[in-house]
């Protein structure tokens, strides 16, 4: 791994960037907290939460305003102030993608957390933001070539096919891991500092991409401070909607780093991937409900709230300094070794405990 020049002339404009949107995060948390409580907008305890009271959701706002504030601003000011590097190959269309796409990603989810939309809608509200980001300029048209010389280049249809595919994964992907305090907020901090990283290498050389990776990193920092467990708010749909749309597009702008985003988000990706695999094999919508994710089975297994979340998040950090060092096929490999690996696992651990996975300890709404 190696740095561009001029990388560490950049470190003043990243901590800052960072601690900033982590303040105003950190600042904003409890007045969204307070808000969203006078309107009764909570998670009410059941039989699949882990929290035993009404919790306030919705907190996903102060990170949604974090970004923007910071990210939004210095992308505005980019001349004036003179500090942020050029968006190199990246369009207008693409940063309005970037930063319109949010908000709508933010209000599709505020709907939810207000009106407890069913899923169908939830799913339609995807498609429309995939579409929206492709209509103004987000593609995956080249990836890297783990088995061979030369990058992969995607005709147009696939192309386009693919990117709507990536975004809707990455959406239900931090949707279906967020189930334990603090666990989707960690583990979309600890990928967009990869990406980040990655942004700064020559593999990719986009300190704009880097800049932005860090503010998105600052907000989740600030918020998880008061969605780390114990929790006293979650990020609702809002957070989950906002967080999966910015890293999808963060991984596509600029130079395509969807392989390192695969890896480094690994444990969402496999977990959805097994659980619709289970819910469609057992004849029930992929989004049904259920206690069959893997971080309720180690919970199950007595492995303690705490303990799940931080042993997912040094599953992610390690995947993330893989997809840092390793080649592009060592990449591919270890994701498919993960796949199967997890695979194993999740079966072996849903064998003893049958009765969370039947369709009667199943929620009667639609969310996940």
């Amino acid at each position: 791994m190696k740095f561009i020049s001029g990388a560490d002339g950049l470190v003043p404009l990243l901590a800052g960037a960072f601690l900033v949107a982590a303040a105003i995060a950190l600042v904003l948390t409890p007045i969204v907290r307070r808000l969203v409580s006078r309107r009764g907008i909570v998670d009410a305890p059941n039989h699949r939460r882990v929290n035993t009271s009404p919790v306030p959701r919705g907190g996903g706002i102060a990170v949604v305003l974090a970004f923007l504030l910071v990210g939004g601003g210095l992308t505005l000011f980019r001349r004036e102030m003179g500090i942020l590097p050029l968006p190199i190959g990246i369009s207008t269309g693409q940063l309005i993608a970037l930063f319109g796409g949010g908000i709508l990603a933010a209000l599709i989810g505020a709907a939810d957390d207000v009106f407890d939309l069913r899923a169908r809608w939830q799913f339609g509200g995807q498609i429309v933001l995939a579409l929206f980001a492709v209509a103004l300029g987000i593609g995956v048209v080249v990836i890297s070539n783990p088995f061979g010389p030369g990058p992969i280049v995607f005709a147009a249809p696939f192309a386009v096919a693919f990117t709507i595919v990536w975004i809707i994964g990455m959406l239900n992907s931090m949707n279906f891991i967020d189930g334990l305090d603090g666990l989707s907020t960690g583990i979309a901090l600890i990928a967009a500092l990869t990406l980040g990283i990655l942004s700064l290498t020559t593999n990719v050389v986009q300190p704009y991409v880097a800049v932005m990776c860090v503010v998105l990193a600052g907000a989740l920092l600030g918020f998880l401070r008061f969605n780390f467990q114990p929790a006293s708010i979650f990020q609702g749909t809002t957070g989950v909607m906002f967080m999966g749309y910015t890293l999808a597009i963060l991984s596509i702008l600029g130079s395509a780093k969807v392989v390192v985003a695969i890896l480094v988000l690994g444990v969402p990706i496999i977990d959805t991937f097994w659980v619709i695999v289970r819910r469609l094999s057992g004849g029930r919508s992929p989004f049904t409900p259920d206690r069959g994710h893997i971080h309720h089975r180690l919970l199950d297994l007595g492995l303690g709230h705490r303990g799940t979340v931080l042993l997912i998040y040094a599953i992610c950090a390690s995947l993330g300094v893989m997809s840092l060092v390793a080649s592009t096929a060592a990449q591919v490999y270890a994701f498919l070794g993960a796949l199967v690996g997890f695979g194993v696992v999740l079966f072996l651990l849903t064998r003893g405990t049958r009765e969370a996975l039947e369709p009667d300890s199943y929620d009667t709404g639609d969310s996940t």
